[in-house]
C-alpha cells in the first residue's frame, strides 16, 4: 500500500517538472536570414516610383525663352534709319514681313501721302507692280535665251503667266479701294497669293532651281505684307 502511494507522487511531480519547463522555455530566436520587418523601416522606405525619389527633369537644365514678336520688331527697325516715320513702322509693324514693308515702301512715298493703312496699301500696290514688272523682264529674256534649257524655260513660261495675272490683280485691287468694296480687296490681294506661289511650285514640282527665285521670294512678301495690310488695316 505504501509503496503503490509512493509511486503515484513520483508520477504527479514528474509531470509537475515537466509542465514548468514547457512553461518557461524561453522563445525561438528569430532567423537572422529572414528578419521581421521593423514598423520604423516600413515609415521610411520610400516607394521608387514615388515623386520624391524620381529624378527631377528640371536639374541641371537651363531654359531659354523665345522673345516676344513686339521685341524682335522693335530690333529689327533698330537697323533703319531713324527717319522712318512712326506711324508707317506701326502699320508695317503689324505685318509678317515688316522690314521688306518699309524697304520697299519708302521709295514710293511722296511727301502729301498720309500715312494711314488705306494710303500705304496703295503705295504697296505700286511697289508691288514695280517689282513684277522686273520680274517679268527679266523672265522674260531667260525665256528667250537660247542657252536656256527647255524644263527651265517650261517654268518660266508659268511665271511669265503669274506675273501677268498679279498686274491684272493690282489694277483691280486699285478698282475695289476707289468703289471701298471690301470683299473685292480681300479676294483680288488673295488671288496674287496664289499667282506668285505658282511660279514657285512650277520650279519645286520640276526639281529644279528658279534662276528668279530672289526676285520671286521678295515679291511673295511684298504680296503678303499687303494682304495683311488690305484685310486686317482698312476699314471702310
Amino acid at each position: 500500500m505504501e509503496i503503490n502511494h509512493f509511486i503515484l507522487v513520483l508520477i504527479s511531480l514528474s509531470c509537475l517538472f515537466s509542465f514548468s519547463a514547457s512553461t518557461n522555455a524561453p522563445s525561438p530566436l528569430p532567423d537572422a536570414s529572414n528578419p521581421a520587418p521593423s514598423p520604423l523601416s516600413d515609415i521610411s522606405e520610400v516607394p521608387s516610383g514615388s515623386p520624391a525619389s524620381a529624378p527631377s527633369s528640371f536639374d541641371g537644365q537651363s531654359f531659354s525663352f523665345p522673345e516676344p514678336e513686339v521685341e524682335k520688331t522693335d530690333q529689327l527697325f533698330n537697323i533703319l534709319p531713324g527717319s522712318v516715320d512712326p506711324g508707317l513702322q506701326q502699320i508695317c509693324g503689324d505685318t509678317d514681313h515688316p522690314i521688306e514693308c518699309i524697304t520697299t515702301t519708302v521709295p514710293f512715298l511722296g511727301e502729301k501721302i498720309a500715312i494711314e493703312p488705306v494710303s500705304i496699301l496703295k503705295v504697296g500696290i505700286e511697289a508691288m507692280n514695280n517689282k513684277t514688272k522686273e520680274a517679268l523682264a527679266k523672265a522674260t529674256m531667260l525665256l528667250l535665251d537660247p542657252s536656256t534649257p527647255k524644263s527651265v524655260a517650261s517654268c518660266l513660261e508659268t511665271c511669265i503667266d503669274s506675273y501677268n495675272a498679279i498686274l491684272d490683280s493690282d489694277q483691280k485691287v486699285l478698282e475695289a479701294i476707289y468703289i471701298r468694296d471690301l470683299y473685292q480687296l480681300s479676294m483680288e490681294l488673295s488671288s496674287n497669293v496664289e499667282n506668285v506661289h505658282a511660279c514657285e511650285d512650277a520650279f519645286d514640282e520640276a526639281d529644279l532651281e528658279s534662276p528668279i527665285k530672289e526676285m520671286d521670294s521678295l515679291l511673295a512678301k511684298m504680296i503678303s505684307n499687303s494682304l495683311a495690310i488690305g484685310v486686317d488695316m482698312v476699314h471702310f
